[in-house]
């Protein structure tokens, strides 16, 4: 904290707006500098403790009084407040890191914020890839002893190619000392209505209300390349992803492709997607979106203006890009 005068700017003659900066001042130093209390100041001061406290937000917007966050990690708090004033973020989690080591950094971010919710929520939504599978390698054990771990979206793989990604719930509740409930099906289908066969089923329905119930939900947003873990995994294929780029998609939530306006682009692929409903995320008490890299800002971008996402966790170069794509 640091206070400022404009003594050199001041005529020889006292005016009323110089007599309170004089006064905002004095009590700006009794409080920061001296750590006197309001009532303290009151009596120091015989301002009303209401004077005091509005001395005290005044200088605070004028620039008499300057208030530094300074993080002792890699985090940006200028950042993080820009995000979350304009897009009404509950939380943002923006760190300055190299590329090489992005994804180690913000998941490491993430997983402690996740560890340190109050009060924990006894009932999680997790999706699955590769990002939520590095962010269950930073998890506190037993961060959340008996909690339900459920998976938000279908897991089963049709191909698989390199480390498994689809087991996230398993981590997650593994490092809790908790429980995955999970989902065992594709996560897209090949026609609609053996998606509404399988929603009907008892089994896989209890599955989904408890997705819909759980008060969090953790989830990483999927760019639209050949490396989309929906392609690795066999659930769509070269000519699909070209159609969906045709008709304006820029990734995935969970399977969902939606264009800039947060919409899914391609109707019919969404009625064979088996998982948790986009308008559901908005519901969230927290809706926590991990990712990172210029390949996602697009996605990124619309996700945060849709609503689907109330906590952000991703690196300094993906929050200038949405900052200062959403001034255009």
């Amino acid at each position: 904290m640091s206070t400022l005068t404009c003594a050199d700017s001041l005529p020889p003659k006292l005016t009323a707006d110089s007599q309170r900066d004089d006064l905002m001042v004095q009590v700006a130093k009794l409080y920061y500098d001296l750590e006197k209390t309001q009532s303290d100041i009151s009596r120091e001061t015989g301002l009303t403790r209401w004077q005091v406290s509005r001395l005290l937000r005044e200088a605070r917007d004028c620039g008499v009084v300057r208030i530094d966050i300074v993080a002792r990690s890699a985090r940006v708090p200028a950042l993080e407040v820009a995000l979350q004033k304009r897009f009404g973020l509950r939380e943002a989690l923006v760190l300055e890191v190299d590329d090489d080591d992005a994804l180690n950094v913000v998941t490491q971010a993430a997983a402690r914020y996740l560890c340190n919710l109050q009060p924990m929520p006894a009932l999680i939504g997790v999706s699955w890839g590769r990002t939520l599978t590095k962010m269950a390698q930073w998890l506190v054990p037993r961060w959340n002893e008996g909690v339900n771990v459920v998976l938000l979206n279908g897991a089963i793989n049709t191909r698989s190619v390199g480390e498994p990604s689809h087991n996230v719930a398993e981590r997650f509740a593994q490092a809790a000392r908790g429980q995955a409930t999970l989902l065992p099906v594709p996560a897209i289908l090949g026609h609609a209505h053996t998606r509404e066969a399988l929603e009907q089923d008892p089994v896989i329905a209890q599955v989904m209300h408890l997705g819909e119930q759980a008060p969090v939900a953790c989830f990483s947003l999927g760019e639209l390349s050949d490396h989309s873990v929906l392609m690795e995994s066999g659930y769509i294929d070269r000519p699909l992803l070209q159609e969906l780029e045709r008709l304006g998609a820029v990734g995935d939530i969970m399977g969902r492709f939606i264009g800039m306006d947060g919409e899914p682009v391609m109707p019919e692929l969404d009625a064979r997607t088996l998982g948790l409903r986009l308008s559901a995320l908005r519901d969230k008490a927290w809706s926590i979106a991990v990712c990172v890299g210029a390949h996602k800002h697009r996605i990124v971008h619309a996700s945060v203006k849709a609503g689907y996402v109330n906590v952000l966790a991703t690196d300094a170069g993906t929050a200038r890009y949405l900052l200062e794509q959403d001034h255009e």
